[in-house]
């Protein structure tokens, strides 16, 4: 158990009860990690996250809260600090509406910049006034450096993202690396099945296998503290399209 890259490690993944954050959970824990699960309103997917996770010898903790209002998003850290202090945060949790430009409503706008970049401003924000040294990942999306029409509002907030990944890296140096996953097709829609379409213009000609966005997370998290402001696409070369 001590030689695993992580061992010792608390980490915060919000959005960590579903989908891709469920991924990057396991994968953190797998590589020895304790982690902090964050979740909105999937307590019963949180607690099976939470059971895998000790299965396999690791700690976890599930903290409920609505991060896309600042208030709560202010106090999910110093929540998160009373179990173990924190190593690494991930901002995972995030909303993906398909919103054309026309359709987008303020409210719409004001959804997805709440949680998909202001809740990463603030948690990232209070981590670096609890953590004397650590670690901060955002997760991004391939459409961030390639931004479109389709997905209006979220992809303006990834965009977002992505510019505040690389200020934060020059703000939090040298005490804190901040770093970006840019991800691709990874998981079929929710309620959907993999489509050919979707994966048409990716060169790698496949989606993603589950393992691979965790292994990229991983790295970011054990690999060189030399990198930072960086924004890795695991996404098929997708972008280059």
């Amino acid at each position: 158990m001590n030689d695993l890259p992580l061992n010792g490690k608390t980490i915060l993944i919000t959005g960590s009860a579903k989908r891709v954050g469920r991924l990057f959970a396991l994968a953190c824990a797998q590589a020895g990690a304790d982690i902090v699960i964050h979740h909105g309103h999937s307590r019963e997917e949180a607690l099976q996250v939470k059971d895998e996770i000790e299965s396999i010898g690791r700690k976890a903790h599930i903290i409920a809260s609505d991060i896309g209002k600042p208030a709560e998003a202010a106090k999910l850290i110093s929540k998160a600090n009373q179990f173990s202090p924190l190593f690494a945060l991930v901002n995972s949790a995030a909303i993906f509406e398909p919103l054309s430009f026309d359709d987008t409503t303020l409210e719409d706008w004001k959804r997805h910049l709440a949680l998909n970049l202001t809740a990463p401003f603030l948690l990232s924000q209070e981590f670096a006034r609890h953590t004397k040294k650590g670690r901060i990942v955002n997760i991004v999306d391939w459409r961030a450096l390639r931004p479109g029409a389709d997905h209006f509002p979220y992809t303006i907030s990834k965009a977002a993202l992505a510019s505040l990944t690389q200020s934060m890296a020059v703000a939090l140096a040298p005490r804190i690396t901040v770093n970006g996953l840019a991800l691709g097709a990874i998981l079929a829609p929710s309620g959907g099945k993999k489509s050919d379409k979707i994966i048409k213009d990716v060169p790698a000609k496949r989606w993603s296998e589950p393992q691979e966005p965790g292994e990229a997370l991983v790295f970011l998290l054990t690999g060189p503290s030399y990198i930072t402001g960086e924004i890795i696409h695991v996404d098929g070369g997708r972008h280059l399209i």
